[in-house]
């Protein structure tokens, strides 16, 4: 616990909920419904990965700022590194300009190094940037992406999309629903045993990591399409949402059997032609798939903040697919 002035920075407690909801309501345009205060829970509570760490500016018995890191972790080659993403913070509007998410956010980056988190990692916007460069991040780079129109017909559409996309899933017959493929979990823990290993960060996934991020939340309603035998052949998560007047698919993780790169372009290229979307879009890095094209310029842009020991790793060591980046 810390005070400063009237200011106590304290530990989020459950009982903080309806205040902190109110909060993101009035700062990110959440509405305190149950709908929001379900995806609250499914963010920092239901996290395999752990509950998420977070903090509260209370005056007066009032919460008037809060402060969450969602925790991650990744694999590289013989280790696993304990991470956390910068997300969900608001303040007040009037105690804005009080220093309260300066105050938060470090008094949260003392704790998490404290219990041993590597470093933090976030895809701000570029209104919320420069905030979090004057207090220590590192620009890393954008997140290369990769898209493939459904049809030359769909790109006076995609051209237009010049604006961020909806929240929220469009409704679709494609695939499965994530939830009902997740849950052969055999198949599952064997897709993800074929992987080859890490050669830089790569999310720690597992059965229980992907029905978290893809079925945990129904709201969110992605899809899964398998390849040839199930989810033996191969697994893409996806989800439609509207970006302007264009229907996007938005490829999550596309994991193919012993990770062979022909049959993943195989399955971004079947989700687009089973969805109906104008346009499937994907990281790229690593992974260029065959059809697809990049997208220079346009990919978030990541930044990092050490919390442990170690230096900032470049762009070229970070192998994250669009289910690490986009939504959270």
């Amino acid at each position: 616990m810390s005070g400063g002035g009237d200011d106590v920075v304290r530990a989020f407690v459950p009982d903080d909920t309806p205040q902190v909801l109110s909060l993101l309501s009035a700062s990110l345009g959440w509405v305190p419904d149950d709908h929001h205060a379900a995806f609250f829970a499914w963010k920092h509570t239901a996290n395999p990965f752990g509950p998420s760490p977070a903090w509260v500016a209370e005056r007066d018995g009032l919460v008037i700022g809060f402060r969450a890191f969602l925790r991650w972790e990744f694999e590289q080659p013989g280790a696993v590194v304990a991470a956390v993403r910068a997300v969900d913070t608001a303040t007040a509007p009037e105690a804005r300009g009080g220093g309260v998410f300066t105050r938060l956010t470090r008094f949260g980056l003392a704790a998490l190094a404290a219990e041993g988190v590597r470093f933090v990692f976030n895809t701000p916007n570029d209104q919320s940037r420069p905030g979090y460069l004057k207090m220590g991040w590192q620009e890393v780079g954008r997140v290369p992406l990769q898209l493939r129109l459904a049809s030359p017909g769909a790109l006076p559409r995609v051209v237009g999309a010049r604006t961020s996309a909806d929240l929220w899933s469009l409704p679709s017959g494609a695939g499965a629903p994530a939830a009902d493929v997740l849950a052969d979990g055999a198949a599952v823990c064997a897709l993800l045993r074929s992987r080859p290993p890490p050669t830089g960060l790569r999310t720690r996934l597992t059965p229980g990591v992907l029905q978290w991020r893809y079925a945990g939340f129904p709201a969110l309603a992605y899809r899964a399409h398998c390849g040839p035998g199930g989810v033996a052949g191969g697994l893409a998560m996806f989800r439609l949402r509207r970006r302007g007047g264009a229907v996007e698919a938005m490829l999550g993780d596309v994991l193919a059997p012993g990770g062979d790169a022909r049959l993943a372009a195989r399955l971004a290229r079947d989700v687009l032609r089973v969805s109906g979307a104008d346009y499937a879009v994907a990281t790229a890095g690593g992974r260029s798939w065959r059809g697809f094209v990049p997208l220079p310029g346009q990919g978030p842009v990541l930044t990092w903040r050490a919390a442990g020991a170690g230096g900032r790793p470049p762009m070229a060591a970070w192998d994250l697919s669009l289910g690490d980046v986009e939504l959270f």
